[in-house]
């Protein structure tokens, strides 16, 4: 079991139990996401967590396949999708680069390209595993933004000391935009959407389509 497995099943049941920080940021960018979805449509979601937003989507697609290297994580989820009646959701464990074969019809990565040591290495990872013209959605707060600000400053204060003492994952980028959308494009993506849902951090939120 890696470093981060540990971190995130150790913080599993507290983070069940907590709420989402902008409900209505949540909400806009999961109805964005919804509108690109087909019922026929095989999907799969990378750093799923307890499943909140595969089980939110199910009844829109065929299927989802939701992954996270959790297995505690994926246990809450489990139990989630039964109690929603989501039986089209399955969940497996394992990391961003281990995921299921595919192909798929549409992947997403909500909060987690910015926890990814090797970014390039894991979107060559989703390009194989999308049909042709499938589509990559993702949401991923982008610190370097708010570079010269206080809160900046903070975070990088503070998140290595929460490593240190294991409230933090062993990784975490103050990628920018630019960054971020440039790394999807040269995977191999052609981005159709963007926005900033939250607008403060911004949490970026990209849709691409597959070349």
């Amino acid at each position: 079991m890696t470093a981060d497995a540990r971190f995130w099943n150790k913080i599993a049941p507290k983070y069940a139990k907590s709420e989402i920080r902008d409900e209505d940021a949540y909400r806009y960018a999961l109805e964005r996401t919804r509108s690109y979805l087909k019922p026929e449509d095989s999907v799969l979601e990378l750093g799923c967590g307890t499943g909140s937003t595969a089980i939110e989507l199910a009844r829109s697609v065929s299927k989802i396949t939701a992954t996270d290297l959790s297995e505690a994580m994926l246990d809450v989820g489990r139990e989630r999708a039964w109690d929603a009646g989501a039986g089209n959701v399955e969940f497996q464990c394992s990391s961003a680069g281990q995921a299921p074969e595919g192909p798929f019809d549409a992947i997403l990565a909500h909060n987690l390209l910015h926890l990814l040591p090797d970014l390039a290495l894991v979107l060559d990872g989703v390009v194989v595993r999308l049909a042709p013209g499938g589509l990559f959605i993702s949401k991923t707060p982008c610190l370097g933004e708010m570079r010269g600000s206080w809160k900046y400053r903070m975070f990088q204060v503070a998140i290595p000391l929460m490593r240190l003492t294991g409230y933090a994952p062993s990784y975490v980028d103050f990628i920018d935009i630019r960054t971020l959308e440039a790394a999807v494009q040269r995977a191999g993506f052609d981005i159709i959407e963007t926005g900033n849902y939250p607008a403060d951090t911004p949490g970026r939120y990209v849709v691409a389509r597959r070349r």
